[in-house]
């Protein structure tokens, strides 16, 4: 089957950052779905695992995002069967989903929403667990009956486009999210965020600018290191906050007086340690369809970059890592 893979940790403007490869075609047991992959998206953590996990010369396939059909599934497979269209993460400790046919456990595969085409939906398994998680496991936000604030840092990304949709649509929080130039702000504004203030500016003076009050709950999404101070200036005390990147260094004492909680959330946990709720991804995606259907929820897909191949998809990293994109960035195809 083709793939894309890496062999070697290179930079991006390294032609061979990437490589069109091909695989044995892997077959399904236990409970695994073998997807046949029609859309793949691009994540902060392809380019990171590609920059700190070196193969040493064999290939190793990256994504973590995927829509596709249900081409065979394992003998303890009961949650799907062939001809299933779904869409899904996969786990960080398997081959990625950038290969024409992936091998998946079904219990955090969901459903793929019947009113998108396979790239729009391969754009939101990811971001849409990790949201949700973050919102309702970590921080413990309420559906429906939560009205406090929530400051989300880094608006416009994946994670924060889909988040500010979850908090938006399914309570009645005031959502302030950042964004630093005049299209993502806006892009932030169109998914429903009340207010939108410039995290290239120092935010503690922006939220206060705003007349809401101290936030409660603050998601920090990206450059968690740059914004930590201010973030622990501007959150209420007893506030939660819940962090999603890899911060160079992290002073957890600056949270002591105002007793804050902090809250780690890595949607790949489930997979990683199979754990006894990881049927909860199941869920969680099947849920997310089902509001993407009633058109509670939209797709977050902001540019299809192409097919999938090693020339589209190095594209596509070098987008992530300038740190410019919005949304989702799609390949579909092989």
């Amino acid at each position: 089957m083709r793939a894309v893979a890496y062999r070697h940790s290179l930079p991006v403007t390294d032609p061979q950052a990437l490589e069109d490869v091909e695989l044995p075609r892997p077959e399904a047991s236990g409970r695994d779905l073998l997807v046949e992959i029609h859309a793949v998206s691009v994540n902060p953590v392809d380019t990171k695992v590609r920059h700190r996990v070196d193969p040493a010369g064999e290939p190793k396939v990256l994504g973590y995002d995927a829509a596709g059909i249900v081409v065979a599934a394992g003998p303890d497979a009961t949650l799907f069967k062939p001809g299933d269209s779904v869409f899904y993460a996969g786990s960080i400790a398997r081959p990625g989903t950038n290969a024409q046919f992936h091998l998946v456990d079904e219990r955090i595969v969901g459903a793929k929403p019947a009113s998108l085409d396979f790239a729009a939906a391969a754009a939101l398994p990811l971001t849409s667990i990790t949201a949700w998680e973050l919102l309702f496991d970590r921080l413990e936000i309420k559906r429906g009956t939560d009205t406090r604030t929530l400051l989300i840092i880094g608006g416009a990304g994946g994670v924060g486009s889909v988040a500010i949709q979850l908090a938006r649509q399914l309570t009645g929080l005031t959502v302030i999210a950042t964004a630093s130039r005049p299209e993502t702000m806006q892009w932030c504004r169109d998914l429903g965020a009340h207010h939108v203030i410039d995290h290239s500016q120092k935010l503690a003076p922006q939220v206060a600018a705003l007349g809401l009050g101290a936030p409660h709950l603050v998601a920090g999404l990206t450059a968690t290191d740059q914004h930590l101070t201010d973030i622990a200036e501007l959150i209420a005390p007893q506030g939660r906050f819940g962090l999603i990147d890899d911060p160079a260094s992290f002073d957890l004492g600056l949270f002591k007086r105002k007793s804050v909680s902090v809250h780690w959330e890595f949607m790949f946990t489930r997979a990683l340690f199979d754990t006894a709720d990881i049927t909860a991804q199941h869920d969680l995606l099947n849920e997310v369809a089902r509001l993407v259907d009633a058109g509670v929820l939209r797709t977050t897909l902001s540019e299809t970059m192409g097919t999938i191949t090693a020339a589209n998809l190095i594209k596509a990293h070098a987008l992530i890592e300038s740190g410019k994109a919005k949304g989702k960035v799609v390949l579909a195809g092989f």
